[in-house]
């Protein structure tokens, strides 16, 4: 998967995970793909629904070593 830009937000506990993706994702083109890198486990159940709201399309979701990654594509 291409990744066009990349989010840290490993140490971040909600909500600013999402605001950070909010903001990040605002300065991307649509069809642009955004890796979100982060610690917090209620982003998990956060990154997807904030898609579902936003109408952005979650791609994917892996976990390594307790950092969670979400793939999400602007619509």
């Amino acid at each position: 998967m291409q990744v066009d830009q990349s989010l840290n937000c490993i140490g971040l506990s909600c909500p600013m995970p999402i605001i950070k993706l909010n903001k990040a994702i605002k300065s991307m083109e649509s069809g642009e793909v955004l890796e979100m890198i982060g610690s917090d486990p209620g982003s998990k159940s956060d990154v997807p629904a904030w898609c579902n709201k936003t109408g952005n399309i979650f791609l994917e979701q892996t976990e390594d070593n307790g950092a969670f990654k979400f793939y999400i594509k602007k619509q």
